[in-house]
């Protein structure tokens, strides 16, 4: 069975130029990639997270329907 999770992320360089993605599956689990490119840091990324969401399952998905005033 596939499923598609969507899984927002931050992306920033560092002080040594090294780009860094990181990203909160659930509370108290978090993923990281990084690489020498934006690209490589969330490619490294989608792999820490694909390996984690084996280990745990997808986290849980919540849809909201706000009335905004």
């Amino acid at each position: 069975m596939s499923r598609t999770v969507h899984v927002p992320y931050t992306i920033e360089q560092d002080e040594d130029g090294v780009w860094c993605a990181h990203a909160q599956l659930r509370p108290g689990v978090g993923a990281h990639g990084e690489g020498e490119t934006p690209t490589a840091a969330i490619g490294d990324l989608r792999e820490a997270s694909s390996g984690l969401i084996v280990e745990l399952g997808p986290p849980e998905e919540l849809t909201l329907d706000v009335d905004v005033a």
